[in-house]
């Protein structure tokens, strides 16, 4: 039995992005639609709760900074692969959302004149950084949440997993989801569809992300017909606490942290002498690695190697006011006070900056389907983001995003036939996984999956280990066939929900590694020894991935250049 839930929009995702399309919808609507929020945890476990550092915009341009500056920033650290309109769209909507919050709520940290403070940020060359403390992700969600409990006329389906897209005739048809709490299987219609479900990097083992950040939006769009566009620029955050990988924020090299080898040296300056710790991430993280390899690391009892963060020199009443979270996670998780200790950092998976291709209004190809967010790919951050530019896209494109599906919604007489056939079909998919007597254990596929990203897809990458990893993730996706599962029900079954995230990992990995594959160049944190350059001449295109049965159709689409064009990268 496939029950039917019927609304106007329905947003994935309960994040910064989506919560602010929820805002937007209901808010340009003006009580008319009948809006629904879905989300695999509960409303404020998402992962953007997790943001530490800040969000960027202009606030100060009588200082010195502007609208073009942090385009430009934004476009160079992108190593030009950012579409420039969508950028120069960012930059002008940032101030508004960060005095958006202010109205709303957000107890943003203040200079002493009482302004909203900014701090700087890796390849920004002005200090831009809004934030409230180190948390800055968590108070943005909560305003938004605060916010949102104005509104009377929104359904929340908390602890549903979506599992399917269903996509007929080109447009928008339904969405089936799973109840985890009453094991209910249901096919909800919409007019129209927001995607804001976050990225997928517990692809890989050594990550910062939330256990639940398993690209469930990417995977269900792509199998959907839905290209994915540039999924193998994945960035590696300089600084994932070892052996753990929680996130130590930028803003802890922004507050002036140093970055020291094993002689206590601060290597940055031999790879970035101007802008040192402050480099994009891309630049970091590589340093980074060539200093481990050179045998100028440390090494953790757990066999990672690592460099060192110090903030000692920056003194206890800094620390405990600008970084009080940085203190509370290295003492709970390693028992360093890092007023006294330096800590022990490596470069962790952190961020895809790739997604669901979109227009610059958020649209997909089909039609009533859009996607805001690390699920999309706008795109802004190109080949590399700069720190602090994702929770303001969250912000930026959830409000695009909203009012454009509200618009849509309001115009549309009533959602689409409702395809039950496929719904059904759907179920019985989920039923077959539960039935199923194989002998393969999910954990382990899962394990050696994150292994394979680790080693072959990290910070360095070349031919042979790419395509080494595209063997094994696709000899992964056969042996996932012959999975056997030992919760045979529908009621909180971790069990099944894990096999849903490791077949969507799988489809979404095996995109990844081909289009890091056929990428023969080096740009922002895609890097490839064996072509260390950046190939304009090839490769200043975007990666469209098309499934298909046999795996990813790969076609390449012209990056938006519009005011800068690609010069040398240097920091």
């Amino acid at each position: 039995m496939v029950r039917v839930l019927t609304h106007d929009v329905l947003i994935l995702g309960s994040g910064l992005a989506g919560l602010r399309a929820a805002l937007e919808v209901l808010w340009a609507a003006d009580g008319r639609l009948d809006l629904a929020i879905l989300s695999k945890t509960q409303l404020m476990r998402a992962h953007s709760v997790a943001a530490e550092g800040g969000t960027a915009a202009v606030l100060n341009p009588e200082e010195g900074d502007s609208p073009e500056l942090h385009a430009w920033d934004t476009v160079k650290g992108s190593d030009f692969l950012a579409d420039q309109d969508a950028v120069m769209r960012f930059v002008e909507a940032m101030p508004r959302e960060i005095l958006r919050l202010e109205h709303w709520g957000i107890p943003w940290s203040r200079r002493p004149d009482g302004h909203i403070n900014q701090r700087p940020f890796g390849g920004h060359s002005f200090p831009r950084a809004t934030f409230a403390a180190d948390k800055t992700g968590f108070f943005e969600m909560q305003t938004l949440y605060d916010t949102l409990q104005r509104f009377g006329r929104f359904t929340r389906y908390d602890e549903w997993m979506a599992t399917r897209i269903i996509v007929e005739q080109g447009e928008l048809a339904g969405v089936t989801a799973w109840d985890l709490t009453t094991g209910e299987f249901a096919l909800l219609r919409a007019k129209a569809l927001i995607v804001a479900t976050g990225g997928f990097m517990r692809l890989f083992g050594f990550t910062t992300y939330s256990y639940t950040v398993t690209g469930d939006g990417m995977a269900m769009a792509y199998r959907a017909g839905l290209p994915l566009k540039d999924m193998e620029f994945v960035q590696f955050h300089p600084t994932g606490l070892v052996p753990s990988g929680i996130l130590i924020t930028e803003a802890a090299r922004g507050e002036g942290g140093y970055l020291r080898n094993r002689d206590g040296r601060r290597f940055m300056e031999d790879h970035a002498p101007k802008l040192m710790e402050l480099a994009p991430r891309d630049i970091v993280a590589r340093a980074e690695t060539l200093e481990m390899e050179a045998g100028r690391g440390f090494t953790h009892p757990s066999g990672l190697g690592y460099v060192e963060l110090d903030l000692t020199h920056l003194g206890g009443d800094r620390i405990k006011q600008r970084l009080p979270l940085i203190r509370e996670v290295a003492i709970k998780f390693n028992g360093l006070d890092p007023i006294e200790h330096r800590l022990p950092v490596r470069p962790a998976a952190h961020y895809s900056m790739g997604g669901i291709h979109t227009d610059i209004d958020g649209k997909t190809p089909v039609e009533g389907i859009w996607a805001a967010g690390e699920a999309a790919c706008v795109s802004i951050h190109g080949a590399n983001r700069l720190g602090s530019n994702s929770t303001g896209e969250c912000l930026v494109w959830g409000a695009i995003t909203g009012r454009e599906a509200a618009r849509y919604a309001l115009a549309r007489k009533a959602p689409p036939e409702p395809p039950l056939e496929a719904a059904r079909e759907e179920q019985a998919r989920l039923q077959g996984l539960l039935d199923r007597r194989g002998t393969e254990s999910l954990y382990e596929i899962r394990s050696r999956l994150r292994q394979v990203m680790d080693e072959k897809v990290g910070v360095f990458r070349e031919e042979a280990g790419l395509r080494e990893a595209l063997e094994e993730v696709r000899t992964l996706k056969a042996r996932m066939a012959d999975v056997g599962l030992s919760d045979r029900g529908w009621v909180y079954n971790t069990d099944l929900v894990s096999a849903l995230e490791l077949q969507n990992m799988l489809d979404l990995a095996e995109v990844t590694v081909l289009g890091a594959l056929e990428r023969r160049e080096s740009r922002g944190a895609h890097a490839r020894r064996d072509y260390p350059s950046r190939d304009d001449e090839r490769f200043l295109a975007h990666t469209l991935a098309y499934h298909t049965p046999q795996g990813p159709r790969l076609e390449y689409l012209p990056v938006r250049i519009t005011r800068w064009k690609p010069v040398e990268r240097k920091y």
